[in-house]
């Protein structure tokens, strides 16, 4: 049996306390089935940070993530005076900034291009696909392909769902819709209680196949329908039971701990049996209009939902862009025979709805008063070749993790820049390079949680949240 998982600090097997009085026994037989301990400590540890002032601010990421490593010629950062097999088949417009040209397909984002920020100059060293970690943890170490531990590090989302927690009580703090695990950044050495919250399982949402076709049906949103034989007043209950046997021993408690268990307790009976997560997760609950302004394709609701969670209070949202559970939809190599398609049959069609995406999500946030608290992360885990003509392919790109470009939006920051450069054919990075380390700190810095933060490895020994001496960027003011 694997020894990372949720309860490992429960003690399952282990007798603990006074037999009869055994308030974690009885957590053990009866509350663990229904909510576990795990959620409790998470809504403690929340609101231990807000009373030491580490989160008083209401602060969001939502992170949307091209799986697969798009092309960062073909999007945000072409090269129209190259040669054809260099620059690709795609023509540039012209944006809102002067001077700066992006993909002819992101026309929405490049008449906005004043709410966003392109970073040219990425460097993916290390970072590879499925596992996806390089570029979500912002360690170089977190490489399970080559690192055996590589999975044990975790995503930037589980430091913030640990340190920070979700803005609002009965929410989880770190969300994910998540087409594999492979593609998701877990919670590793910091415990599976800080793994994300699997949104495909509390929506109801329409099933699309592994190349995108919508297949008319819908699955998810069973995971607050509680168990037949588990209603909601036999929960409350329950909890009513645990908190009788607390009072017989209060005279024992010299700290105050069991009525502070018992207040975090009572929340989380309270997230499985109220409203509020339930209501955001329920995309039906959104207006027609708002509805009919993100679309009605899968990536579109979900991000919709996303945008209803944080308004609910989660902090940390992924949006796994990704209709393959493989290496991921936007891994144009163009093989023939393969799924993916190149960069005009693969990548071209995607490039429209993602340009619908963003800017329909950066419009109402700012509508709604939101932008300024919500930094909004467009990015995949390298860029690709210069050249195209790749593995067998005329159309498509392989895998390059030299340089890659990246968008954000929102967080309250200056926009409306080009941060970095890559050289002339987009082949390396010819100026600013921005490190996994220095997003990672960004992220972090926006968040609320110290740079200096630590977790521990199996030997207990400490690793810094910011590795490679990874730095806010300064550009973002």
């Amino acid at each position: 049996m694997h020894d990372q998982h949720a309860f490992r600090s429960f003690h399952g097997r282990t007798r603990e306390g006074l037999t009869l009085l055994d308030r974690r026994g009885m957590l053990k037989a009866g509350f663990a089935g229904m909510a576990g301990l795990s959620l409790p400590t998470l809504l403690q540890q929340r609101a231990e940070a807000a009373k030491a002032g580490k989160s008083a601010s209401h602060r969001n990421v939502i992170l949307l993530w091209m799986a697969g490593g798009p092309s960062h010629i073909d999007t945000w950062d072409p090269k129209p005076d190259r040669p054809y097999e260099n620059r690709g088949p795609f023509g540039i417009t012209q944006t809102k900034l002067p001077g700066v040209q992006i993909s002819e397909h992101l026309p929405k984002q490049a008449a906005m291009l004043d709410k966003f920020t392109i970073i040219r100059s990425v460097d993916p060293r290390k970072s590879s696909h499925q596992p996806n970690q390089v570029m979500q943890t912002g360690n170089l170490a977190a490489a399970p392909r080559t690192n055996p531990k590589g999975h044990m590090y975790p995503g930037i989302g589980a430091v913030v769902a640990k340190h920070r927690g979700a803005n609002q009580p009965g929410m989880p703090p770190y969300v994910a819709f998540q087409r594999h695990v492979s593609h998701v950044a877990q919670a590793g050495y910091l415990g599976k209680q800080y793994n994300p919250f699997l949104a495909q399982k509390a929506s109801r949402l329409p099933v699309y196949d592994l190349v995108g076709n919508d297949t008319g049906k819908t699955a998810g949103g069973e995971i607050f329908n509680l168990p037949l034989n588990l209603d909601a007043k036999r929960i409350n209950d329950r909890q009513s039971l645990l908190s009788q046997f607390d009072r017989l021993r209060s005279g024992l408690d010299l700290r105050g701990s069991m009525e502070a268990i018992d207040a975090y307790s009572q929340q989380a009976v309270d997230m499985v049996l109220g409203e509020r997560a339930r209501e955001a997760f329920d995309i039906s609950r959104e207006s027609q209009e708002y509805q009919d302004r993100y679309g009605s394709h899968l990536w579109c609701q979900q991000l919709l939902i996303a945008r209803r969670l944080v308004e609910a209070g989660v902090s940390f949202v992924t949006l796994d862009l990704s209709y393959h559970t493989s290496s991921g939809t936007w891994d144009n190599h163009g093989i023939p025979g393969g799924v993916y398609g190149g960069i005009s049959k693969g990548l071209g069609p995607l490039l429209p709805l993602y340009d619908h995406m963003i800017t329909t999500l950066v419009s109402d946030l700012e509508e709604r008063g939101l932008l300024d608290d919500v930094l909004i992360i467009s990015m995949g885990e390298f860029g690709r070749t210069p050249n195209m003509g790749t593995q067998g392919s005329t159309d498509g790109r392989n895998h390059w993790p030299v340089v890659m470009s990246m968008c954000l939006a929102g967080g309250g920051y200056r926009h409306g820049q080009v941060i970095g450069a890559s050289e002339s054919d987009g082949g390396h990075i010819a100026e600013r390079p921005v490190t996994p380390g220095d997003l990672a700190a960004t992220i972090y810095r926006h968040m609320g949680v110290p740079l200096n933060t630590t977790y521990t490895n199996e030997r207990g020994q400490p690793i810094g949240i910011v590795q490679n001496d990874g730095k806010p960027l300064a550009e973002l003011g």
